[in-house]
């Protein structure tokens, strides 16, 4: 079967994510959906991020979803019930990506996650996130169930206790989201170590900014993933394979 353009860019997105350090071990997991339909790409389990190719990516469809429930060898279990199950329930997630990253963790541990708006990366998220504040174990049917209704019409998701989830209509928005929040995390979590008084912004300035930032006039996380992948192109060609 012939690799798709898709499979290649969550393929980099794997890559790119264990170069910045923000991968655990052999657990997370990147989906994508398949265009026009709710069948989406996921990582294979047991495979690291930085081994991680297209051709590594399973299909999971309708037809094959509980088969691959019952093979926890092929897909990570609980791979197959958050994405599975947000992607069924939230149709503006097209592209999910789950992460344990450091700053992102960190911040899902406090008793008052939030993420004021002090700089332009926290002020991207102004607004635009929820977050899961119910953690009851690790995320197979019944706590999928639950965070798919927390992230609701947001599209990203502080999963307190556990990490982070964003979405994206497509994987280079996804995966911009996904950089930009732990970036915009450590941020917040520097700012707070200095034990000074922060200088947030107002609620006006911030969602301004968080708009002219989602509707800026070029698409820079298209741009992004395309320098990503040229990147690999050269170092790591066979994430394409």
């Amino acid at each position: 079967m012939e690799i798709t353009e898709l499979q290649k860019d969550l393929a980099a997105t794997f890559r790119w994510t264990a170069k910045l350090n923000m991968h655990e071990a052999v657990a997370n997991h990147f989906s994508a959906c398949v265009p026009g339909s709710t069948n989406f790409y996921i990582n294979k389990a047991g495979i690291h991020f930085s081994r991680m190719k297209a051709s590594d990516l399973i299909l999971v469809t309708k037809d094959n979803k509980e088969k691959l429930k019952k093979n926890p060898e092929i897909v990570d279990p609980t791979a197959i019930f958050i994405h599975g199950t947000i992607h069924e329930k939230v149709p503006h997630a097209k592209c999910i990506f789950h992460v344990h990253s450091k700053y992102a963790t960190a911040l899902s541990t406090l008793k008052n996650p939030t993420l004021p708006p002090i700089d332009q990366n926290t002020m991207m998220f102004y607004n635009r996130f929820s977050v899961f504040k119910e953690f009851g174990g690790l995320g197979f049917e019944e706590e999928s169930l639950k965070m798919a209704k927390a992230l609701g019409n947001k599209q990203h998701m502080l999963l307190s206790n556990h990490g982070l989830l964003t979405t994206g209509e497509t994987i280079a928005d996804g995966f911009n989201y996904l950089y930009y929040f732990e970036k915009a995390a450590e941020t917040y979590l520097t700012a707070l170590s200095t034990n000074k008084e922060l200088n947030i912004v107002s609620d006006a300035v911030a969602e301004k900014t968080a708009e002219e930032l989602n509707n800026y006039p070029i698409n820079l996380a298209r741009m992004f993933l395309d320098q990503i992948r040229l990147i690999l192109d050269k170092e790591e060609p066979d994430y394409k394979n």
